[in-house]
This record gives C-alpha cells, structure tokens and sequence, in this order.
C-alpha cells in the first residue's frame, strides 16, 4: 500500500486531528451560544410573568436616579471636550445627546457601535473639532472608570458569592466563559483590537505628527490636575453615587433585597459586563454572575433580565430623544449613514494636504 511521501501520513493525520478538534471547538461555543440564548428567553419569560409582582414605586425612583446618573457622567464628558478646545463654544446639551445617543444603542446593539455615533454626534457638535481630539477627549473618563472598577471587584471577590476569574469559563455565557477558557486566544484578540484602535486613529489624520498632536490636545485636563479632579473625577464620583442608589431601588423593586452589599455586587457585575460587549448591554454575562450571585432567591431570574429592559428602555427612549431634538436625525440609520459620508467627505479634504505635504 502507497502511503506517499515520508512523513506525509503523519501530517495528513495531524491535519485531521486538527480538524476535529477545530469542529470540536466551534461546536462547544455553538451550544454555548445556545445555551445562553435560551437562558435569557427564559428569564424574560419569568421577568413579564412576574411584572404584578414588581415594586413599580421602586423602578420608578431607580429609572430616576439611573437618569441623573447619565446626566452626571455626560457632563464629566463635557468638560474633558471643553477643555480640550478652549475658546470654543461646546454646548452640554450636544455632549449629553452624543452621549445618550452612544448609550441607547449600545443598549440594544452589540460590539460597541454606540461609541462610534457618539464619537459622530459630538464631533459634527464641534465644527473646529477632529476625530482623534474627540475620541481621546471622552477616552479620559475611563479612567476614573476603571480606578472605581477596580474597588469595587476587590469588595466583590471579598464576599464569598463572586465567582472567581478561573470560575469564569463554567458561566453560562458564551462570551465571558470562552475568553476565560482560552486565555491565549483572549490576549491575542485584546491586542488585535489595541493596535486596530490606533490604526484606525492614525487613518483619520493627514500625517502622523498632526495625529498625535490631535491626540495630546485630547488629554489637555489631564495635565491641570486640579482641574480633572474638580470637573471630571467629582462629577464621576457623584454619578457612580447615583448609579449605586439605581441598583438599590432596582433590587427592592425585584424583591432581590436592596442593601449597600447587593448592589456592590450589581455594580462588579456591570463591570464585568462591560468588558464583554459580544451581546447588547453584555446581557449574557449579566445573567449569568447574577444568577450565580443571588441563587436561591425566587425572583433573580426575573431580574438578572428585568433591570437590564428597563435601564435600557430608558436610555434608549433618552437617546432616540436627543436624536431627533437636539441633532434633527430621524433614525439611527441615518445617523450611522450621515457619518460615512462626513468621513468620506473629511478624507477627500485632506487629500490635497497630503499632497502638498508630500
């Protein structure tokens, strides 16, 4: 029997071994996908069987208090754009409307597509304004974000009910289990994602000098400290109070138990949640570490989907309003076409410069 060349059979079996356990894998992430899908339609199914049962005085105080949480953040955000371009007339209203705007959709829509229409919304808000000054600009927030991300996962992993990162990969949840099961895969993927990040930064400027100095002008209230600690960081500090008083009445209002400890615990969840933005809001991991979290309680399937519908009624009622009264847009299809063509028209414009440069 020919079995060809030497060697060629044990590549031909490795080749299907690999194969196999290719197949294999697509086929765990498939059920996975499955899984979790079936998951959340269940829980919606408990969370509008249970609606008699809800605390509608409750929601009504946490929707309240979630709104002037957004309404807090945004003018954080105004400020860091504001300083950034001094001497130009930056309205909060457009910076509070770019921002609903990026909420809502992030709400409905996976992967993030909502920070692209804020990045849009505000920059046409700005005539004198470019891309990577925007960008970088509402960039500075995060990283209050993550310093208050960070206590707050500290807290969680202290209570004995918040599964551990190795725990991550037995969720529920497509998204969040296989990352913590392929931790190789995950840190190829998060470097892929940082260096399409400043590829796409550095298309958006004529010449590589005038990107990172767009850049630096981004990060102009990040060098006056007093500065970003009395209107950045005090007007987070003060949002995160209020998003913190949300998830408490949020609790009370699912019969959860509204406590400062439960709604820590919502609070590391969202955090969680917002590293994984494969499904809208990250809804699949949210599920997931609540139930994980609040097992045994009769209503917390109803809830791990409940409080995320109406956050997300909210935002998106919000930021469908800001749509059309404080931009004119009609639809977030619009929005996402009239983008297109100011890029492609900002393009063409920097075309003879590079010429020129050149």
């Amino acid at each position: 029997m020919d079995l060809g060349p030497p060697g060629s059979f044990k590549q031909s079996f490795t080749g299907h071994v690999t194969l196999v356990c290719q197949v294999k894998s697509m086929a765990i992430v498939a059920t996975s996908i499955g899984s979790t899908i079936t998951n959340v339609l269940n829980s919606a199914g408990n969370f509008f069987s249970q609606l008699s049962d809800l605390g509608w005085g409750s929601l009504l105080i946490a929707l309240a208090l979630y709104a002037v949480y957004l309404l807090l953040r945004s003018r954080a955000l105004f400020n860091a754009v504001r300083a950034a371009y001094p001497g130009v007339e930056v309205r909060w209203r457009d910076v509070w409307g770019a921002y609903m705007v990026g909420y809502g959709v992030n709400t409905v829509f996976p992967l993030g597509g909502g920070n692209l229409a804020q990045l849009f919304l505000t920059r046409i808000s700005i005539p004198p304004s470019s891309y990577p000054t925007v960008a970088t600009a509402l960039w500075t927030g995060t990283i209050f974000d993550w310093f208050m991300g960070l206590l707050v996962m500290c807290f969680a992993f202290t209570q004995g009910v918040f599964p551990k990162p190795p725990d991550f990969s037995k969720l529920p949840a497509f998204d969040i289990s296989f990352f913590a099961a392929h931790p190789r895969f995950t840190l190829f993927f998060v470097t892929v994602l940082a260096i399409g990040f400043v590829v796409a930064f550095a298309l958006l400027s004529a010449t590589v000098r005038a990107f990172w100095a767009r850049v630096r002008q981004g990060f102009t209230i990040l060098r006056d400290r007093r500065r970003y600690l009395r209107e950045m960081c005090s007007w987070q500090l003060a949002s995160w109070f209020f998003r913190l008083g949300s998830y408490w009445a949020l609790l009370d209002a699912f019969h959860i138990g509204g406590s400062l400890r439960n709604a820590l615990l919502v609070l590391a969840v969202q955090v969680v949640a917002s590293v994984f933005p494969f499904t809208p809001g990250g809804l699949g991991v949210q599920q997931a570490l609540l139930l994980a979290i609040f097992s045994g309680n009769a209503y917390v399937a109803s809830f791990s989907v409940g409080q995320q519908i109406a956050t997300a009624v909210l935002s998106a009622t919000l930021g469908f309003a800001a749509l059309i009264l404080i931009f004119r847009f009609k639809s977030f299809r619009e929005v996402i076409q009239r983008g297109k063509e100011h890029r492609a028209g900002e393009a063409a414009r920097r075309e003879p410069d590079v010429a020129v440069s050149g």
